[in-house]
């Protein structure tokens, strides 16, 4: 039954079921009410619900708004009465964030009946998160200076971490009001925090690695599995360096595995990012010895360099030749300068002055002389990785009017069922003997371009695949389509492929075909040009 300005008339028939007594006094209480809220007699809450269909689930905002200022007065609830919230802010905006999630962080609720407004316990627990409300300890978080003062309850927090279980409730358990906290950031641990109340993981690349590391201090496994794979999710040749130092020092041998994938495939990518002057030393020797790096030796040297002259920052000396020898140490002799191109080594590391003139001149007659001076670097190319090659045609042919290149686009969408690195293309060429052709080659994902190039290619009259390369190889995440496409200028005329598949094993990596609408040269899942996709796995 609704009244005329659309009330249900259920919730003023279940105030009047009232007792008289309970109504007068609320009546009374609220007329003599001071401004501070003080009554003589106890105050009542209740909760009067209207019986609408499903009901909205409330938040703990909703149910306790933030207290206005004292010139204000906050009259818009109805739902409950007689509930009086005291907020107590905190200054630093690290913990902004979540109070805003939250939004009862520190509040004492008093004389409301906010129980009944949750079916689930977890729905209660979440009420407590950052909530100074029956809090019986508090956590000093933080480098000193920067702490900041968060509340907990020992009950909810033993529930949810064994460390937390000892401290409070075990053998050598210290009734401490308030516990100092210095090796992790507030944000950190409010995001721990909201995981053991709230059983809600929030994660940002900007808290992630400092997020795992509460979460491995105090013996949250899940939450630090979920931290982890948001680290393999987010994992790029641009951070691939500093989580390979991380993931060691957190004993996570899947990530480091990951880690590894990712600095072979696209190691210049990787050697070349910012991240890579943060690593420490063990990570940057186990980085310089390492086999299957696909990176010229020149880059390896010059990333070294970069990462010599950080180190001399971070050590608080001189940015000198000496200093930047001394602080690479051993180091220096992983690099494989007379695995150079004699060029590189001569415009490069022989005049960078990081090594000295008798290491120079043996280098120069390892290049030039018949009898080699031995070296105390090592000499041997790095073997890199070997790219593997997924073809989608069972045969080719040619025609004399077909394939045909007008600046048209040869286009076909793929998957792949694991994470690879996509290195280039195999392209067909001339079918009317030796030529070369000029070609645009482009990767793409959702319409984003991902990688692209544009090169020459030189045929030599043969059904066989040449391959076309990316600058840098390209990581596909799995199961999820991209778009190989190419343009090609030539005069002559080309192979093709026909009978081609949907589905190619190749390897571990099983990939899936499908038509592109950005082809507009015929090229398809049928027929048509790039038959293979060149790749790292």
């Amino acid at each position: 039954m609704v009244d005329a300005k659309g009330r249900n008339m259920k919730c003023l028939t279940f105030f009047l079921m009232l007792p008289e007594s309970v109504k007068s006094r609320s009546s009374k209480s609220s007329k003599t009410a001071s401004p501070s809220g003080s009554s003589k007699l106890p105050p009542v809450c209740y909760e009067i619900i209207t019986l609408k269909g499903k009901k909205k689930k409330k938040m703990a905002a909703d149910t306790f708004p933030a207290k206005k200022s004292p010139s204000g007065s906050n009259t818009g609830s109805s739902a409950v009465t007689s509930c009086t919230t005291t907020t107590s802010s905190t200054t630093s905006s690290t913990v902004h964030e979540y109070q805003q999630q939250n939004l009862n962080n520190n509040n004492t609720i008093q004389n409301c009946n906010w129980q009944g407004l949750y079916s689930t316990i977890r729905e209660r627990n979440s009420v407590m998160f950052n909530n100074e409300l029956m809090a019986d300890v508090h956590f000093l978080v933080g480098q000193p200076g920067g702490a900041e003062r968060l509340p907990g309850h020992r009950y909810v927090l033993a529930v949810g971490s064994s460390v937390f279980h000892a401290m409070f409730y075990g053998e050598l358990a210290e009734n401490k009001g308030e516990i100092r906290i210095p090796d992790v950031e507030p944000a950190a641990f409010l995001a721990m925090l909201k995981y053991i109340y709230c059983d809600e993981i929030d994660l940002s690349a900007d808290t992630v690695l400092a997020t795992l590391y509460a979460a491995k201090k105090y013996i949250v496994p899940h939450l630090a599995r979920a931290c982890v794979n948001f680290l393999e999710t987010s994992l790029s040749a641009k951070n691939a360096c500093v989580l390979l130092s991380q993931s060691c020092l957190f004993e996570e041998p899947e990530l480091t595995q990951r880690c590894w994938e990712v600095i072979d495939a696209q190691a210049e990518l990787a050697l070349r990012s910012e991240g890579f002057c943060d690593i420490d030393a063990q990570t940057l020797e186990s980085i310089l010895q390492r086999e299957t790096l696909n990176a010229k030796e020149i880059v390896v040297f010059e990333a070294a360099l970069s990462w010599a002259e950080a180190e001399c920052q971070r050590k608080e000396i001189p940015l000198s030749i000496d200093n930047k020898r001394k602080v690479l140490g051993e180091a220096v002799y992983l690099i494989r300068i007379p695995a150079m191109a004699l060029d590189d080594f001569a415009n490069g590391a022989a005049q960078s002055g990081v090594l000295t003139l008798h290491e120079t001149n043996d280098i120069f007659l390892w290049y030039t002389a018949a009898k080699k001076p031995e070296l105390q670097f090592a000499s041997e190319p790095r073997k890199g990785l070997s790219p593997q090659r997924c073809h989608r045609f069972q045969s080719c042919a040619y025609r004399s009017n077909q394939w045909r290149y007008r600046g048209r686009c040869d286009s076909i969408q793929f998957a792949a069922d694991k994470r690879v690195f996509i290195a280039g293309f195999g392209l067909y060429g001339s079918s009317c003997g030796s030529a070369e052709y000029s070609a645009r080659i482009e990767l793409k994902r959702q319409g984003v371009v991902l990688g692209q190039n544009l090169t020459k290619y030189f045929s030599d009259g043969s059904s066989s695949t040449f391959p076309v390369w990316f600058e840098y190889p390209v990581q596909i995440e799995p199961d999820t389509f991209y778009t190989a496409s190419v343009v090609l200028d030539g005069s002559e005329l080309s192979y093709f492929g026909q009978e081609g598949v949907t589905e190619v094993q190749c390897g571990r990596v099983t990939y899936q075909f499908q038509c592109s609408s950005d082809s507009t040269n015929g090229t398809g899942v049928q027929g048509g040009q790039i038959p293979e996709l060149i790749f790292y796995a």
